[in-house]
């Protein structure tokens, strides 16, 4: 096993308030975890979590911010730094959630749209924007996954190499919610063909997962959620894999 640790990063989908998991992106097809997201923010920080990824996935096909008294709770209830993605389309609701405590933010749909946004974005709030690419067969999906554009992957992290971005966030979408592994191979071809951190998303199952991302030796981290929902994986066993020490 490598050296090199790896961030966890628990996720938080949010859909009409609830704490869910969808199926390959599937809004028609959505697992509820918890009717209280924050009492599962707190849980993951009581479990030794040092980030949390929180998505709103009401946003995300809106097109603006809806679950934000859910997020904002959250953010009163925890501690450790918080990435958001979600609905999250012009400078006025970046400006309104990095007031609010969002360490950093996840932007996709509007990385695809309007790059030179997200680069405006980089220099206005460094160190605290990341670029989501949520990939269908290699090309970017936006729009909550309901579109799937002509960019593939590796063109659409191309474009943000010297913008100041501070993480791009891969998620292949088929593996996604589906406990069928990682495909941490395809997170790594992007984190060797740029300098930007990547971390792997999509497909978690077991610590063989977190085994394989960090193994990669390329990677800055893996977000995880179903596998921790439904008890296939502990936060107690992703940190000791990840080479974090557990609380």
């Amino acid at each position: 096993m490598t050296d090199k640790d790896i961030t966890i990063y628990p996720a938080i989908d949010l859909k009409d308030g609830k704490c869910v998991r969808l199926y390959k992106g599937s809004m028609q097809e959505v697992s509820v975890y918890n009717d209280n997201p924050a009492a599962q923010a707190q849980a993951f920080v009581c479990a030794g979590a040092k980030w949390l990824h929180i998505v709103d996935l009401n946003g995300a096909f809106k097109g603006e911010p809806v679950n934000h008294a859910s997020v904002e709770v959250i953010l009163r209830n925890i501690e450790v730094p918080v990435q958001l993605g979600g609905g999250i389309r012009d400078l006025a609701t970046m400006e309104r959630w990095l007031g609010a405590g969002i360490t950093r933010l996840i932007l996709g749909t509007l990385a695809l749209n309007n790059p030179a946004l997200v680069k405006e974005a980089c220099k206005l709030f460094p160190g605290r924007i990341a670029v989501g690419i949520d990939a269908r067969a290699g090309y970017v999906a936006v729009e909550g996954w309901d579109k799937v554009s002509k960019l593939t992957t590796l063109d659409m992290a191309g474009r943000f190499e010297d913008a100041g971005v501070a993480a791009l966030i891969h998620t292949d979408i088929d593996r996604d919610g589906t406990l069928s592994g990682v495909n941490a191979e395809a997170s790594a071809e992007i984190a060797r063909a740029i300098s930007i951190p990547v971390i792997a998303s999509g497909g978690v199952r077991d610590v063989a997962d977190i085994i394989a991302v960090r193994e990669t030796n390329v990677l800055e981290g893996v977000i995880t959620g179903k596998a921790l929902y439904g008890g296939s994986l502990t936060m107690e066993q992703a940190l000791k894999a990840a080479g974090k020490t557990p609380c």
